[in-house]
């Protein structure tokens, strides 16, 4: 199954204790299916001191989400994402205009 959200892409959680916060997307992680929120679903987390960070100690950081979870925000509403061929090239579609993504 393809993952239709793309880094950079804005989008919106749908379900979750983070459910309706709106955020960029950091990372994609195809494999495991999930996507990385800047801003959503804050755990704490215990670093060992590097050269980086001398201190160590706790951090607040993002965790992945499920891929599921959230949906693309095109002009502040959620859509769903399709495919359309542009002469040779496929491009993403935003299902509820059908405006061309990028």
């Amino acid at each position: 199954m393809s993952v239709k959200i793309r880094k950079g892409d804005t989008v919106r959680v749908i379900a979750g204790k983070d459910k309706g916060k709106e955020g960029k997307v950091i990372r994609v992680y195809e494999k495991d299916h999930k996507v990385l929120v800047e801003g959503v679903n804050m755990v704490t987390k215990s670093v060992k001191p590097s050269a980086a960070n001398q201190q160590g100690g706790i951090v607040n950081r993002e965790a992945p989400l499920d891929i599921s979870n959230v949906m693309y925000l095109k002009d502040g509403k959620v859509t769903r994402i399709g495919y359309r061929f542009d002469g040779d090239k496929k491009i993403r579609v935003a299902k509820t205009t059908g405006e061309a993504i990028d």
